[in-house]
């Protein structure tokens, strides 16, 4: 009866570890005082322990003080921590500055505008994998799609994952093969086959979580949200951002060092911000980055005039989107007053990799309103704005945005001026709508930006003359009687174009390129 006792008195006492390993393994909370779950993770292991204890017939309740007295500083450190008490410094956590529009921003090259959003590129992903029969049974695509510069390009990358444990059982020797992505200029989705399979994703089990897999080898580091992103050599990597709080005991949370993991074999390397390679371009969180704006644009006169006063009060607006530039991926959002008031006093771009923060000040039409114009313009087609870019059009900042319809396929892109929000401009293709909006022909921009090498001149008179629209410009093909060749002039090589008859005379300069004749110049003789 006695031995009976003991080896149960040795099943509770071993309880205790067992429940602290199984609850650490599951929930993976940092071993860091820093962490409000660890905290909760210590008053649940103290909690059960004298519950044990108490089954030893040690009925004394006092030891459920150690809890208590636990809860009670965790809210005392926790309120402590508050932005009542810390407001400058919760402001300061990013630091906006003041800079020029039309020289930071380059003017918007037509040809590198992303028209794909996460939407359309999830869309997209999905309809690559439904025809990928050997693949499409085993595994799903995660819906991470990060938007990255990849070869000088934006573009949105996913891996694929274990379609469920049992499909994970089947194919975990292997790992999994591929990864998606989908150019957000063009739309192309290319179904990335790894040199090495991903083993550590967050569809894989046990040890090869890759959470599980970052805790085990950073037992003290706290981190959130991981990112999947790919090198120049398009090798799959996790990118974890580790955090510190930088204000009283829980407060002001921000990134100090980040975990690359390489997907394949598991290797990870700790590092300094400054240090992290340049191909990395998401380590700060847009979440934290828009928290944090708002703290600096409702902080700076204090708390208490965030709530009352709210006298230079700002706030970012509910949207946000990403812009790249110069190989770096920045969020954009707008910032607007408290009030109820449609308009932006400004907006921000955040570097994030660098949380490099410049601040616009012009007043122009806040995103929804913008986005509501657009709509607005083809309304009785019904169509759905996507959430506006900015661009710079003409040194003006000018929103794109995709217009959708109910199945959620593109089919009219839209600019709106951020000056004036009733100045709409509606196109079914880039070129088209920016040629609408500037009132000049693109078309052929990238001919015109190549200066040819050589021009050439003729006389003659007119034989025929035609009148071709072309995505929305007019253009104009004509024979002389001196030449077989076909001569094409823009609209906007000459305002006589379209008064010109036939047997006129004229006299014009062009170029060759790409078996064509372009006119470059026109003057009308008779």
């Amino acid at each position: 009866m006695k031995e009976k006792f003991n080896s149960s008195k040795i099943v509770r006492l071993l309880s205790i570890p067992l429940l602290a390993f199984i609850l650490w393994y599951i929930f993976l909370p940092p071993i860091n005082l820093h962490s409000l779950l660890f905290w909760i993770y210590l008053i649940v292991i103290s909690v059960y322990t004298i519950l044990i204890a108490m089954t030893f017939d040690i009925k004394n309740y006092k030891y459920f003080k150690i809890p208590a007295i636990l809860i009670i500083l965790l809210i005392i450190l926790k309120v402590s921590s508050a932005t009542m008490f810390h407001s400058t410094r919760y402001a300061n956590l990013i630091k906006k500055e003041n800079s020029s529009f039309e020289e930071d921003i380059k003017e918007a090259s037509f040809e590198q505008v992303p028209t794909v959003d996460r939407d359309t590129a999830q869309r997209l992903g999905s309809r690559k994998m439904g025809e990928m029969l050997e693949l499409v049974s085993q595994y799903n695509v995660s819906d991470a799609y990060t938007q990255i510069n990849y070869n000088d390009k934006p573009v949105r990358v996913t891996p694929l994952e274990y379609n469920g444990f049992l499909k994970w059982i089947g194919n975990k020797s292997e790992g999994i093969p591929n990864y998606i992505i989908v150019d957000m200029i063009d739309g192309k989705v290319e179904l990335k086959k790894a040199k090495n399979n991903i083993k550590y994703s967050k569809s894989d089990k046990f040890s090869r979580d890759i959470y599980r897999h970052l805790r085990q080898n950073y037992p003290l580091d706290m981190f959130f949200e991981i990112n999947f992103e790919i090198d120049e050599d398009g090798i799959p990597y996790w990118v974890a951002p580790v955090y510190q709080n930088k204000i009283g005991f829980f407060g002001g949370f921000d990134v100090k060092e980040v975990i690359l993991t390489n997907a394949t074999n598991g290797e990870s390397t700790k590092y300094a911000i400054q240090d992290v390679p340049k191909w990395v371009d998401r380590i700060y969180d847009a979440e934290e980055i828009i928290q944090q704006l708002n703290w600096n644009g409702g902080l700076q006169s204090g708390f208490f005039n965030s709530l009352f006063a709210q006298k230079g009060v700002l706030q970012t607006t509910e949207g946000y989107n990403y812009l790249a530039i110069d190989d770096d991926v920045y969020l954009y959002t707008g910032m607007t007053s408290v009030g109820s008031d449609e308009s932006n006093v400004g907006f921000v771009l955040v570097n994030l990799r660098t949380k490099s923060t410049k601040f616009y000040k012009m007043s122009s039409a806040e995103e929804f309103s913008a986005m509501r114009s657009a709509e607005g313009a083809v309304q009785e087609k019904g169509y759905t704005s996507t959430f506006p870019i900015l661009l710079n059009i003409g040194n003006k900042p000018t929103y794109f945005m995709s217009l959708k319809d109910e199945a959620g396929l593109v089919k009219m892109y839209a600019l709106v001026d951020a000056g004036n929000y009733q100045q709409v401009s509606i196109g079914t293709t880039v070129n088209n709508v920016v040629s609408t909006h500037t009132g000049r022909d693109i078309s052929n921009i990238e001919s015109e930006e190549e200066e040819p090498t050589e021009f050439l001149n003729t006389k003659g008179k007119i034989l025929s003359i035609q009148s071709v629209v072309i995505e929305g410009n007019t253009h104009y093909y004509l024979i002389l009687d001196n030449s077989s060749n076909i001569f094409i002039a823009n609209i906007g090589v000459s305002e006589k174009l379209p008064f010109i008859k036939v047997d006129d005379e004229v006299n014009i300069e062009y170029y060759e390129k790409n078996n064509l004749n372009r006119v470059t110049k026109l003057e009308v003789l008779k």
